[in-house]
């Protein structure tokens, strides 16, 4: 099974069985799509779907997997019958188990933005959108959401320590500078207790 990063929240996992892509957003343009059957879509926000590019695909027959909101509106507007998926749910995509779980956004302030946001374990790989809750399913490599309005470091810190992945992978940081990013990596590899690795946009990985 090999991991690829993509700039800011967008990985694709390539398995035996198929070809998935979680979160391609619009900061995530650079996102290889070719020869891929599902989405796995955290929440509505552009940064994780980029409607322009996914629509037509969909059209095509990609299949998209996305909250119960988000699956209503998308069938609504564009037509297009995404899978809607609630926190619990478990089903396989490309050959590989696939656990739901969160339910909501994290909050940036005041309440908001209050939308339904829903985090992937596919096969082991966690992937939590704008969220840090925590699953059933066990988490051997975890994508880390490192910054955004929504992100406390620290929060970010304690949820990496309470699922002690064997293996970390940075992810949701198109907003930090060079000094941002090196600040970040440096207290994941002091005080996360995980193998922290940052993989370049493009970069792929076996696991």
């Amino acid at each position: 099974m090999k991991l690829t990063r993509y700039t800011h929240a967008c990985v694709r996992i390539d398995a035996d069985g198929g070809v998935l892509v979680i979160d391609p957003g619009v900061y995530s343009t650079d996102a290889d799509l070719d020869g891929v059957t599902d989405v796995l879509v955290t929440h509505e926000h552009a940064d994780h779907l980029d409607l322009e590019r996914v629509l037509p695909l969909a059209q095509a027959g990609l299949r998209v997997h996305t909250n119960e909101d988000l699956a209503r509106d998308l069938h609504a507007q564009h037509g297009i019958d995404a899978v809607a998926v609630r926190p619990g749910d478990t089903f396989q995509v490309a050959g590989l188990d696939v656990e739901v779980a969160g339910g909501r956004h994290h909050d940036v302030y005041d309440g908001l933005p209050g939308i339904a946001n829903v985090g992937y374990v596919v096969a082991g790989i966690y992937h939590p959108g704008d969220a840090f809750d925590i699953p059933e399913a066990k988490v051997e490599t975890l994508l880390l959401p490192v910054a955004g309005p929504w992100v406390n470091f620290s929060e970010a810190l304690d949820f990496v320590r309470a699922l002690e992945p064997g293996r970390t992978f940075p992810v949701h940081d198109s907003g930090l500078s060079q000094i941002g990013t090196d600040m970040v990596d440096r207290w994941v590899e002091l005080k996360g207790g995980t193998d922290y690795h940052r993989l370049a946009p493009g970069e792929s990985v076996e696991l």
